[in-house]
């Protein structure tokens, strides 16, 4: 496993917007010939929801969870001239530059917590993952899951690491036990809680987490209103990231709390 780059692409070719996303990612071709689903710079939360999705899904993949291929995605100054769409046309003109975009897994359904019922330790570590990196988004109305020949994939990220858009107090949100687990998909299934945890410390060493912080490209760490450079921002995500591992049972005690209350 290379946690020391991604690949990069040049966007070729615009297919069509993914609509559900709330920002308006879409499905594009590279020059590698592959498609890809790719999230814009552009987008309502600019660079920081980009950031989120590489370090959460590089975090999982490390755990061992299945995530589509994250690649850097470059789109040419030029890209979406003529574009028809209004709206669409200024996301591109927006997103010039690096972007985000993860593999599409052509053939692939929406994960149904009703028609499949995932195993304990694969749902413990999901559940852990999400409470670890402040994931909000892996709910019953919007799993962010995707069944794939069978398997269980995790896609969009983008809303993890909420502390990043207020950017203040990085420790103590670090240390927050993050209430919003309670909504979780798979918290039902997630008996193994305690096993996962003693796993993951082992696992996910200051190594492996500052790897995967580096992956962040310079690009992105240009702020408005934020004077800090970005070896001094990506300093402060390993610091979260570092923190709140060495506090997990803090965010593992309210799943376990959260958890009694459903079972």
């Amino acid at each position: 496993m290379n946690l020391n780059k991604l690949r990069t692409v040049t966007v070729t070719r615009y297919i069509t917007p993914l609509r559900e996303g709330g920002s308006l990612p879409a499905l594009a071709e590279a020059d590698d010939d592959f498609k890809y689903v790719l999230k814009f710079r552009g987008a309502g939360h600019g660079v920081k929801a980009l950031i989120a999705e590489l370090l959460g899904g590089e975090i999982a993949r490390i755990m061992g969870l299945r995530v589509p291929e994250l690649v850097y995605a470059h789109l040419d100054e030029a890209f979406g001239r003529t574009e028809g769409d209004e709206e669409i046309q200024d996301l591109l003109q927006g997103s010039k530059g690096l972007n985000l975009a993860m593999h599409f897994l052509s053939g692939a359904i929406n994960y149904d917590p009703v028609v499949t019922i995932v195993d304990p330790v694969l749902a413990s570590k999901i559940v852990w993952l999400d409470a670890y990196i402040t994931n909000v988004d892996r709910t019953f109305r919007n799993t962010n899951m995707l069944m794939w020949y069978k398997e269980l994939w995790l896609i969009d990220h983008g809303a993890s690491f909420y502390f990043h858009h207020s950017w203040t107090n990085i420790e103590k949100n670090a240390k927050s036990p993050f209430s919003f687990i309670k909504d979780h998909v798979l918290l039902p299934q997630a008996e193994k809680l305690t096993e996962v945890d003693a796993e993951m410390k082992q696992l996910l060493t200051e190594g492996k987490l500052k790897a995967i912080v580096d992956l962040i490209p310079a690009e992105w760490l240009s702020w408005e209103g934020n004077e800090e450079t970005p070896e001094e921002i990506k300093e402060a995500y390993l610091k979260f990231l570092l923190v709140r591992l060495a506090n997990s049972e803090i965010f593992i005690k309210e799943a376990q709390d959260a958890r009694q209350t459903l079972i």
